[in-house]
């Protein structure tokens, strides 16, 4: 069920109902609906990958049961790894089973050894790299000690499967979110305003900017060998701002929708296209993900504590890991390696951490310096993100290559796009001058209008809702359910 379909727009409103007015003074049956709206949301794509997580959450709850009990640390160790095969393994088996095949065939072929393999018609799972990392981190925290195992089977199945950020994240840590299954909620009229405005947000950032993005960056990337130079250009930066768009409106969309049921998500973007370098970048892009991988597999092997070349290998391992988490193409490969490559003199000067702080924090515009560091780090990700978006290594590096040329300097072609298709490049101007206001808040319309007059607050959230309807586009899935 996506969040930008009619289905959704029917189902939210029923389960909101449902948990407010008719289960509301019960916490468990509250839970058993979560669990029970959480089911029929995923199962909307198809029932039968209910089962992974079903058998999922009943490994992990049995295995931190044992973990409970048991005093002795190789039994433990033992309990950690029968998580982690098993979440992995099927990882490993619906997303990379046919990578590895066909890259195993082709390296030995390249040494003049053929050997048969047949691959699979694997359908991937939706949303199986989120809720895998989520509920490896209950595993892992529990085996550590940092948080204590459940005994509410409920509680825990609807941890696994919340319906909000099941499919795209936030990837949630079991000792934030678990506990808030304990707890008895109560309606906060003033939170849920504020979900609601984020999930209008979400929604705009998706279908008005997003979706319409798509229909250039597809239109360029599929036929790049027929357009110039500047155009070419112009379609990464369409991708770009598409991806970004997709990804952090189906975030604001969960973390909002999560308010009006009394929890909160953590944060999973904060403004990212305004970062100063790229270690900023990567403190605001996809936030859950970065933070995960940091603290269960960057500081368990050293972080940056040890010598030069643990701290060069320790950067190039996370960032590998990370793209290769989002599929099996040496594209995303590449793309985590490039990242790699970029923060890698950061970290050797020691200057990773200098940009904490919001960039031009208390003025309107940000200085000439600030301005020079924002662009250079925005088009560095453009470079990146067209290896991301490639079909394969061949395509990414033709396209690069057809930027690079005397062409770029000519006129960009747009035969193919209709008048109202082009408005979306002025709604991007006034998306990010949106979110350059908005980007001391939680998302970019939190506090923007709040002080304003009734009418003109109204008239913006007015204006908004009709750009959802004006510039909708066929109904588009979210960019990372691939992953």
């Amino acid at each position: 069920m996506l969040f930008n379909s009619i289905d959704f727009a029917i189902f939210l409103p029923i389960v909101f109902i449902l948990y407010w007015f008719v289960t509301n003074k019960n916490l468990k049956l509250q839970n058993l609906l979560i669990v029970a709206a959480s089911y029929l949301f995923y199962g909307w794509w198809d029932w039968r990958f209910l089962l992974l997580i079903v058998f999922s959450t009943l490994v992990d709850y049995s295995i931190g049961r044992g973990l409970k009990t048991e005093e002795n640390q190789k039994k433990r160790k033992v309990l950690l790894w029968i998580s982690i095969l098993v979440n992995l393994g099927f990882l490993g088996f619906f997303k990379y089973y046919n990578f590895f095949l066909d890259n195993f065939i082709t390296a030995f072929s390249f040494f003049g050894t053929e050997i048969k393999g047949n691959s699979l018609n694997i359908i991937l799972p939706v949303g199986i790299s989120f809720y895998t990392f989520q509920t490896l981190s209950y595993t892992i925290d529990v085996y550590k000690r940092k948080l204590e195992p459940t005994t509410d089977f409920i509680a825990f199945s609807a941890f696994v499967s919340f319906f909000p950020q099941l499919v795209a994240g936030p990837i949630e840590r079991a000792t934030h979110l678990l506990p808030q299954f304990y707890k008895k909620r109560k309606f906060d009229y003033t939170l849920a305003v504020d979900g609601m405005r984020q999930i209008l947000w979400g929604l705009f950032k998706k279908i008005v900017i997003a979706d319409n993005c798509a229909v250039f960056a597809n239109d360029i990337f599929n036929n790049s060998g027929d357009y110039s130079g500047s155009t070419l250009f112009l379609g990464a930066l369409f991708f770009t701002f598409q991806i970004y768009c997709d990804f952090s409106g189906y975030s604001d969309i969960a973390i909002g929708t999560s308010r009006l049921f009394g929890f909160d998500l953590m944060k999973n973007f904060a403004f990212p296209y305004f970062s100063r370098d790229i270690a900023e970048f990567w403190r605001r892009w996809h936030i859950s993900l970065s933070t995960w991988f940091r603290d269960y597999l960057y500081i368990p092997l050293g972080g940056s504590r040890g010598g030069l070349w643990m701290k060069i290998r320790n950067t190039f391992i996370i960032f590998i890991v990370s793209g290769f988490w989002h599929g099996a193409n040496w594209t995303f490969v590449v793309w985590g390696a490039l990242n790699a490559i970029y923060f890698l003199p950061l970290l050797l000067t020691n200057n990773n951490r200098n940009n904490l702080d919001v960039i031009a924090k208390n003025k309107i515009v940000p200085s000439l310096h600030e301005s020079y560091q924002m662009l250079r780090t925005f088009l560095l990700t453009v470079l990146a993100w067209i290896f991301f978006r490639a079909e394969n290594m061949q395509h990414a590096l033709s396209y690069i290559a057809g930027i690079f040329n005397t062409s770029f300097f000519t006129v960009p072609s747009f035969a193919t796009m209709k008048p109202l298709e082009l408005l979306v490049v002025p709604l991007i101007f006034f998306f990010l001058l949106l979110e350059w206001f908005g980007r001391d808040s939680e998302f970019g319309l939190q506090r923007i209008g709040l002080k304003w007059n009734r009418v003109f607050r109204w008239g913006l959230y007015t204006g908004i809702v009709i750009c959802l309807f004006l510039f909708s586009t066929k109904e588009q899935t979210f960019i990372y359910f691939q992953f």
